[in-house]
């Protein structure tokens, strides 16, 4: 029996299911300065996974969900010797890069992160490679476009539509975008690629339950990896001519709006191309929620003015933006990791104390230093009307913060304001020979030293990656065991 969406008794598919399809499948993308922003992505995506190899809570939810179930020809996991079904390869390489909170942003009206979605464009790219599938060989080049579309496909969502006003996770998104992408990569037809679309609308959204007290945990992050995973199980069945759902976002009463947006529409802000990655934010120095990059830089700065005053400090204040006090103002007990890497004040108390930020530095090590309490108890934390209306300017998108300390005998610091991170689009020039320095570094530390200098020997040149095989390009970077 065929389940065609365009039989009679059911409706068209909605016009967003169409757009975001008809991009997938057929967009051309032109712009250069997106391709380069793409390369160095990929480069600090894979960073952040290496670099998340070295946290048993990461790697012990990594290899095949059953002990012993690897599939010969199967897509690999960078930096590991696992060779997986697709869909749990995009669980382990979705899980990796989001582990430490460090791959890039996208801030709007919804927040996201969207190299979450290489893990099912890796994972699908390497097993159809290797599969010979309809559509044959990738290249990186290939891997390039599926990313800048991707990214696109989150990011416009998020201009406008606010998931986290409404209690869902943005990893909705990255559900959303890697269905579409990785249906169109495995060969999918128009409308195939709709009734993916359509099933992963109909998923719902993971609760942002996870992120907030008093319930934050780690599933915040390997939640990304959970929906790369899922979006390869919806192209896989609707390659299979699995029947989609034309109406699941406008359906009155049971289409996604009604049940879960107050019956808001689920609109794109503006045409697909290639606006976000081309403007994407990119974590380059520290791992923390990006709404505190620019604090922890203006903590940085006041280190040395305030470290040997550390018991003098009669109080901190923490100026941001409003997304800034929603997400990540706590107070009171951090229970893990998790809870501390999305708190302003521990992520500006740690330089102000150490004058660094790195990712151990949210273990339960450096967490029990009486200090770092302390200095968080005498801090407040301000909404600034500018930071937030520059935040959501268009041709802004700035995340500003400041931080100023003063001391108890009437003293003060000067007070130190960053309007956007070295991430940013304006600081690219600046910030991208320290993101290169990240890949490098996280190959050197995680491979031998023979294969870490054959890697960052073949992959930081760009148009030589762009010509690579995907096969080659994960021969590079996986463990023989």
């Amino acid at each position: 029996m065929s389940h065609d969406i365009k039989s009679a008794y059911r409706p068209a598919p909605d016009q967003l299911l169409i757009d975001i399809a008809d991009y997938a499948l057929s967009y051309q993308i032109t712009s250069e300065v997106a391709y380069e922003t793409a390369y160095y992505c990929l480069l600090d995506t894979l960073a952040c996974g290496f670099q998340a190899l070295q946290y048993p809570a990461c790697t012990k939810l990594l290899g095949p969900i059953v002990p012993g179930a690897t599939m010969k020809q199967g897509a690999r996991v960078p930096g590991t010797s696992y060779e997986l079904d697709p869909v749990t390869a995009a669980f382990n390489i979705g899980t990796m890069i989001r582990w430490l909170d460090f791959n890039d942003t996208w801030l709007a009206a919804e927040w996201g992160h969207p190299s979450d979605n290489l893990g099912a464009i890796l994972a699908v790219a390497d097993y159809c490679s290797r599969n010979q599938s309809r559509n044959g060989a990738f290249t990186v080049r290939d891997i390039l476009t599926a990313m800048i579309k991707a990214h696109e496909i989150q990011g416009v969502l998020a201009l406008e539509n606010s998931f986290n006003r409404v209690g869902l996770d943005h990893v909705l998104l990255v559900r959303i975008a890697s269905t579409a992408v990785v249906t169109a990569m495995m060969g999918g037809t128009r409308d195939q690629v709709i009734n993916a679309l359509s099933n992963a609308w109909i998923d719902g959204g993971a609760l942002r339950t996870y992120r907030h007290a008093p319930n934050t945990g780690s599933r915040k992050s390997w939640a990304a990896g959970d929906a790369t995973s899922r979006s390869v199980r919806h192209a896989l069945f609707a390659l299979k001519d699995e029947m989609g759902y034309p109406s699941a976002l406008t359906a009155k009463t049971w289409g996604f709006q009604d049940v879960l947006f107050k019956g808001k529409e689920v609109k794109l802000a503006q045409s697909l191309g290639s606006y976000v990655m081309e403007n994407v934010l990119f974590k380059i120095s520290y791992p923390a929620e990006f709404h505190a990059q620019t604090a922890v830089e203006a903590a940085m700065t006041l280190h040395a003015q305030v470290k040997d005053k550390l018991d003098h400090v009669d109080k901190i204040i923490i100026e941001t933006q409003e997304p800034g006090v929603r997400i990540i103002d706590k107070i009171g007990v951090l229970a893990n990791p998790a809870d501390r890497d999305h708190c302003i004040q521990y992520m500006v108390a740690i330089p102000l104390i150490f004058g660094r930020l790195m990712a151990a530095d949210y273990e339960d090590d450096v967490a029990t230093d009486p200090r770092v309490d302390k200095l968080r108890n005498k801090m407040q934390v301000l909404e600034h009307k500018q930071f937030t209306t520059d935040y959501y300017a268009a041709d802004k998108r700035y995340i500003g913060n400041a931080v100023q300390v003063f001391f108890k005998d009437g003293t003060n610091t000067a007070r130190i304001a960053v309007d956007y991170p070295i991430g940013h689009r304006k600081r690219r020039v600046e910030g991208m020979p320290v993101l290169m320095k990240k890949f490098s570094d996280s190959v050197t530390a995680h491979f031998s030293s023979a294969q870490s200098k054959r890697i960052n020997t073949q992959l930081i040149n760009h148009n030589q990656l762009e010509k690579m095989t995907v096969e080659k390009f994960l021969d590079e970077l996986i463990i023989n065991s």
